[in-house]
């Protein structure tokens, strides 16, 4: 079992910047994969960033080149730092880990909050 602990979600205006992190109780080396993914009502969860263990990160399409994904293996933690925020990035983020591939997320955090008004 991998425990998620998510926080930095809040508040923020259109244009400004919000750093999420992520806690794991593994160590993020031992696992293939490390995602952050957001869901909003109504519509489905869908992949923000995420980094392999070899370090190869991926964005979806909506927020490439203004997010970043990072990591702290010695602390076990995960960054999201998400810059150039608009309205529609309003929604809860959650951490993920893949243990095994690159794509198999079976565990995730409880999720944070990210509102961005306008």
């Amino acid at each position: 079992q991998v425990q998620l602990v998510e926080s930095g979600g809040g508040l923020v205006q259109a244009g400004g910047s919000l750093e999420l992190a992520c806690r794991s109780s593994e160590n993020i080396f031992m696992v293939s994969a490390m995602g952050w993914f957001r869901q909003a009502p109504g519509q489905q969860r869908e992949l923000v960033a995420a980094i392999t263990v070899g370090g190869t990160t991926d964005y979806g399409d909506s927020v490439r080149g203004r997010f970043t994904i990072s990591r702290d293996g010695e602390n076990k933690m995960v960054y999201l730092v998400m810059n150039e925020l608009k309205p529609e990035d309003t929604s809860v983020y959650y951490c993920s880990a893949s243990k095994v591939g690159k794509n198999n997320y079976l565990y995730w955090g409880q999720g944070t909050q990210v509102t961005v008004s306008s």
